[in-house]
Protein backbone atom coordinates (compact mmCIF):
# COMPACT_ATOMS: atom_id res chain seq x y z
CA UNK A 1 0.00 0.00 0.00
CA UNK A 2 1.41 3.38 -1.01
CA UNK A 3 0.41 6.18 1.39
CA UNK A 4 1.01 9.90 0.85
CA UNK A 5 0.96 11.98 4.04
CA UNK A 6 0.38 15.71 3.45
CA UNK A 7 0.86 17.70 6.65
CA UNK A 8 2.78 20.85 7.53
CA UNK A 9 3.73 19.52 10.98
CA UNK A 10 7.03 17.61 11.04
CA UNK A 11 6.03 15.58 14.11
CA UNK A 12 2.79 14.36 12.53
CA UNK A 13 4.55 13.34 9.31
CA UNK A 14 7.34 11.60 11.22
CA UNK A 15 5.08 9.65 13.58
CA UNK A 16 2.63 8.63 10.86
CA UNK A 17 5.50 7.63 8.54
CA UNK A 18 7.14 5.55 11.24
CA UNK A 19 3.92 3.74 12.16
CA UNK A 20 2.85 3.07 8.58
CA UNK A 21 6.39 2.08 7.61
CA UNK A 22 6.11 -0.88 9.98
CA UNK A 23 3.29 -2.38 7.93
CA UNK A 24 4.05 -5.11 5.42
CA UNK A 25 4.32 -3.81 1.86
CA UNK A 26 3.83 -0.18 2.92
CA UNK A 27 5.51 2.62 1.03
CA UNK A 28 5.18 6.00 2.72
CA UNK A 29 5.63 9.32 0.93
CA UNK A 30 5.41 12.71 2.63
CA UNK A 31 4.68 16.27 1.55
CA UNK A 32 4.85 19.43 3.65
CA UNK A 33 1.93 21.23 2.02
CA UNK A 34 -0.87 21.15 -0.50
CA UNK A 35 1.10 22.17 -3.60
CA UNK A 36 3.81 19.58 -2.94
CA UNK A 37 1.12 17.00 -2.16
CA UNK A 38 -0.64 17.63 -5.48
CA UNK A 39 2.59 17.12 -7.42
CA UNK A 40 3.51 13.97 -5.49
CA UNK A 41 0.03 12.50 -5.87
CA UNK A 42 0.08 12.99 -9.64
CA UNK A 43 3.60 11.57 -9.96
CA UNK A 44 3.36 8.64 -7.52
CA UNK A 45 -0.34 7.65 -7.66
CA UNK A 46 -0.66 6.60 -3.99
CA UNK A 47 -3.34 4.17 -2.82
CA UNK A 48 -4.50 6.70 -0.23
CA UNK A 49 -3.70 10.25 0.87
CA UNK A 50 -3.72 11.35 4.53
CA UNK A 51 -4.42 15.07 4.29
CA UNK A 52 -4.16 17.69 7.02
CA UNK A 53 -6.99 20.22 6.97
CA UNK A 54 -5.23 23.28 8.38
CA UNK A 55 -2.06 24.14 6.45
CA UNK A 56 -0.61 27.48 5.35
CA UNK A 57 -0.78 28.61 1.72
CA UNK A 58 -3.08 25.81 0.49
CA UNK A 59 -5.31 24.17 3.10
CA UNK A 60 -6.67 20.64 2.90
CA UNK A 61 -10.05 21.71 1.50
CA UNK A 62 -8.41 23.49 -1.44
CA UNK A 63 -6.00 20.59 -1.92
CA UNK A 64 -8.75 17.97 -2.18
CA UNK A 65 -10.68 20.18 -4.62
CA UNK A 66 -7.60 20.37 -6.86
CA UNK A 67 -7.04 16.61 -6.52
CA UNK A 68 -10.62 15.98 -7.67
CA UNK A 69 -10.25 18.39 -10.62
CA UNK A 70 -7.21 16.53 -12.01
CA UNK A 71 -8.19 13.33 -13.88
CA UNK A 72 -4.94 11.62 -12.81
CA UNK A 73 -5.66 12.14 -9.08
CA UNK A 74 -9.47 12.36 -8.98
CA UNK A 75 -9.94 8.74 -7.90
CA UNK A 76 -7.32 8.61 -5.13
CA UNK A 77 -9.01 8.09 -1.74
CA UNK A 78 -8.40 10.94 0.72
CA UNK A 79 -8.62 10.67 4.50
CA UNK A 80 -8.52 13.98 6.36
CA UNK A 81 -6.55 14.34 9.58
CA UNK A 82 -7.88 17.21 11.68
CA UNK A 83 -8.31 18.51 15.20
CA UNK A 84 -11.70 19.88 14.15
CA UNK A 85 -14.35 17.30 14.91
CA UNK A 86 -17.63 19.20 14.70
CA UNK A 87 -20.33 17.42 12.74
CA UNK A 88 -20.78 20.32 10.32
CA UNK A 89 -17.05 20.36 9.52
CA UNK A 90 -16.97 16.60 8.98
CA UNK A 91 -20.02 16.86 6.71
CA UNK A 92 -18.30 19.62 4.72
CA UNK A 93 -15.14 17.55 4.26
CA UNK A 94 -17.09 14.47 3.24
CA UNK A 95 -18.98 16.66 0.76
CA UNK A 96 -15.64 17.65 -0.79
CA UNK A 97 -14.98 14.01 -1.58
CA UNK A 98 -13.14 12.72 1.49
CA UNK A 99 -13.37 9.01 2.17
CA UNK A 100 -13.16 9.60 5.93
CA UNK A 101 -12.14 12.09 8.60
CA UNK A 102 -9.77 11.02 11.38
CA UNK A 103 -9.14 13.06 14.51
CA UNK A 104 -5.75 14.41 15.50
CA UNK A 105 -4.03 13.43 17.60
CA UNK A 106 -4.40 9.92 16.20
CA UNK A 107 -3.37 6.73 17.97
CA UNK A 108 -0.04 5.78 16.35
CA UNK A 109 -0.30 2.08 17.19
CA UNK A 110 -3.61 1.68 15.36
CA UNK A 111 -3.16 4.15 12.49
CA UNK A 112 -2.37 1.48 9.90
CA UNK A 113 -5.29 -0.71 10.96
CA UNK A 114 -7.67 2.26 10.87
CA UNK A 115 -6.62 3.19 7.34
CA UNK A 116 -6.89 -0.42 6.16
CA UNK A 117 -10.37 -0.69 7.71
CA UNK A 118 -11.54 2.53 6.03
CA UNK A 119 -10.20 1.42 2.63
CA UNK A 120 -11.69 -2.06 3.02
CA UNK A 121 -15.11 -0.66 3.94
CA UNK A 122 -14.99 1.69 0.95
CA UNK A 123 -14.11 -1.17 -1.42
CA UNK A 124 -16.98 -3.21 0.01
CA UNK A 125 -19.42 -0.38 -0.61
CA UNK A 126 -18.24 0.21 -4.17
CA UNK A 127 -18.54 -3.52 -4.93
CA UNK A 128 -22.14 -3.63 -3.68
CA UNK A 129 -25.02 -3.38 -6.10
CA UNK A 130 -26.63 0.08 -6.03
CA UNK A 131 -29.93 -1.56 -5.06
CA UNK A 132 -28.47 -3.71 -2.30
CA UNK A 133 -29.19 -2.28 1.16
CA UNK A 134 -26.30 -1.35 3.42
CA UNK A 135 -25.67 -3.81 6.20
CA UNK A 136 -26.00 -2.35 9.67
Amino acid sequence: MKVLIVDDEDDVRDIASMCLGLLDNAEVLTATGGAEGLAMAAENQPDVILLDLMMPEMDGAETIQKLRENPSTAGIPVIFLTVKNMGSEIDRLMGLGALAVMRKPFEPTTLGAQIAEILSAAKGQSARSPHEPKSS
